[in-house]
């Protein structure tokens, strides 16, 4: 009879331990990255490589090949320059200009550190003092 006492106990321990750690932690998928294969990016890069393995294996000819590939080549470089692209890029961009000396009229302002580039921050992210706006 104890013997039974304890296997329920556990089990209840065990059952408890379970269900109340997967809702403790919540995972934020918002701050996620979109899938590279989500992004205009990603999905141009993807049928670039889609007509190259055609042409290789002969379900596309030389004239649509061509076609097709001068097609997805222009959305392809213009997804590579335009604004969406990887926020640590446009970050690097930012951290560059304020070498250079350009205003990248960022509206934070570090006492120790100068202008920083992020737009939210309400410390720095070099030494951790507290931002002035």
């Amino acid at each position: 009879m104890i013997e039974l006492a304890a296997i329920v106990l556990l089990a209840v321990v065990v059952l408890w331990l379970v269900v109340g750690r997967r809702g403790s932690r919540s995972i934020d998928l918002a701050d996620e990255p979109a899938p590279v294969e989500e992004t205009r990016r990603g999905q141009s890069l993807l049928a670039l490589k889609e007509i190259e393995f055609d042409h290789a294996t002969g379900k596309l000819s030389d004239p649509d090949y061509a076609a097709l590939r001068s097609k997805y080549t222009t959305e392809a470089l213009e997804a590579l320059g335009s604004a969406d692209g990887d926020p640590a890029e446009r970050l690097v961009a930012v951290h560059r200009a304020l070498l250079d000396g350009h205003d990248t009229s960022a509206p934070f302002t570090c006492r120790s550190c100068g202008p920083r580039p992020e737009p939210e921050a309400r410390f720095c992210s070099a030494c951790g003092k507290p931002l002035e706006g």
